[in-house]
């Protein structure tokens, strides 16, 4: 397999319609080809978070088994299909577990919401959790905590999930996205309805016509292609491409990283590491300063981390998960990053070791004051 060496990390998202093959629930042989196809891109150095569909059918399937399920009293209501997706979390985490394991692979899961991602302080802690997770070499399996969260249930137009894989690309400074889906991608047309129908290769600009084209969600799972489009709309603006590929054709996911992939790419014009840095860049100018040693400034234009051994001073207002600025004794900026503490905490570990921290505090939220992952390097 011919990796492209720009792809360094991925999010792979497949939806109800893919794990169900056309069947009521959830296929064990999917979920298993899924799991091989994974293994064979991480064996390519690429890091990979999942992002899996398919609980709600799942406790449908538990429902059905045992007698109690009846159509109208389960899906009626959001609250109804909250039951399900509870009941079904466990068999689905389950059914990827297994397969993982299979592997040698080991795996995490990772329940969110969309105000997860949208909060400051949940957003720092999901992706330092998420990249913490890769680095140990594991394979995040992430899925919508429907019991909390009713914007994926509810409304139709969001999507299965759809939404939530793009959010997931921009929390981890994804380089790719990649949508599972039960046709081969994005056509210019309906092709059932049209068999002249052409599928589209590489999309630059999200516009009113790929909007058009893009049609309405199908009926089962929550999911379609315009929530897919615009998905890929949301993902390409934080620096992530996207390809939505058949995730029912064989080789189509190892596809995905290599120079021949099969569906529809929408090419991001700016990469993750751009997005990120006039993200953090815009955000710092209120938040704070935290001021650092020159072992501290060497480290800093190496790549390292900042750790609190190195801080000097610290003056603002912030809190943890804001946006500060880093630095220089003589006054120079360095740096501008997330901090994982407070001024307050900040100024009582100041120059003290990491492993001394919840010694200190009582507490501790990482060896890190600003961790690498959450940091732009301006100038050394």
């Amino acid at each position: 397999m011919e990796h492209n060496q720009e792809i360094r990390r991925i999010v792979v998202k497949v939806g109800t319609n893919v794990l169900t093959d056309g069947t009521e629930s959830v296929s064990s042989d999917t979920v298993a080809n899924i799991a091989r196809e994974i293994d064979l891109i991480r064996r390519g150095g690429v890091q990979v978070v999942l992002v899996t569909s398919g609980a709600i059918t799942e406790g449908r399937s538990l429902l059905e088994g045992s007698g109690m399920y009846t159509q109208s009293s389960v899906d009626a209501s959001t609250t109804s299909k909250q039951v399900l997706a509870a009941l079904g979390q466990v068999p689905l985490m389950k059914r990827w577990v297994e397969a993982f394991d299979g592997l040698d692979i080991l795996s995490a899961q990772i329940l969110i919401t969309r105000r997860d991602v949208q909060d400051r302080l949940s957003y720092l802690h999901a992706r330092n959790t998420i990249l913490n997770l890769l680095e140990a070499g594991s394979v995040p399996v992430v899925n919508e905590n429907d019991v909390l969260a009713t914007d994926e249930i509810a409304d139709v137009n969001i999507g299965d999930n759809d939404h939530l894989s793009a959010l997931v690309a921009n929390l981890i400074d994804a380089d790719l996205l990649v949508i599972l889906s039960d046709v081969d991608g994005l056509y210019d047309s309906d092709p059932l309805l049209n068999p002249e129908a052409q599928l589209i290769g590489q999309v630059d600009q999200v516009d009113e016509y790929i909007r058009s084209v893009a049609g309405s969600a199908k009926e089962r799972g929550r999911g379609g292609m315009a929530s897919k489009v615009n998905a890929a709309r949301i993902a390409m603006e934080s620096g992530s491409s996207v390809l939505i590929t058949n995730g029912r054709s064989p080789g189509s996911l190892v596809s995905a990283v290599t120079p021949t992939k099969n569906g529809t790419y929408f090419r991001s014009r700016t990469t993750n590491v751009e997005s990120r840095r006039r993200y953090l860049l815009s955000e710092y100018a209120n938040r704070g300063v935290v001021v650092v040693d020159d072992g501290a400034r060497k480290a800093l234009s190496e790549g390292a981390s900042l750790l609190p051994v190195g801080l000097v001073g610290s003056s603002g207002t912030f809190e943890r998960g804001d946006v500060v600025e880093v630095r220089a004794e003589s006054g120079a900026r360095l740096a501008v990053g997330i901090t994982n503490y407070s001024l307050e905490d900040a100024n009582r570990i100041r120059g003290v070791q990491s492993e001394d921290i919840d010694s200190i505090l009582g507490y501790e939220y990482g060896h890190e004051l600003i961790h690498r992952n959450n940091m732009v390097v301006i100038s050394s």
